[in-house]
C-alpha cells in the first residue's frame, strides 16, 4: 500500500468515527457534512 492511499484511507476513517460520534450526541447537520467530506475522500481510494 502506497503512502498516499495509506493517508486518504486514514482521512476516512477519522471521519467515519466522527460521523459516528457526532450522530451520537445528536449533531446531525455536522454529522451529515463529515460524512459528505468522508466519501469525497474516499473517492480518491478508487
Amino acid at each position: 500500500m502506497s503512502l498516499e492511499r495509506a493517508s486518504w484511507l486514514t482521512v476516512v476513517g477519522v471521519c467515519a468515527i466522527g460521523v459516528i460520534l457526532l450522530a451520537i450526541n445528536g449533531y446531525t447537520g455536522y454529522s451529515i457534512t463529515l460524512a459528505a467530506v468522508a466519501a469525497a475522500a474516499a473517492v480518491n481510494l478508487l
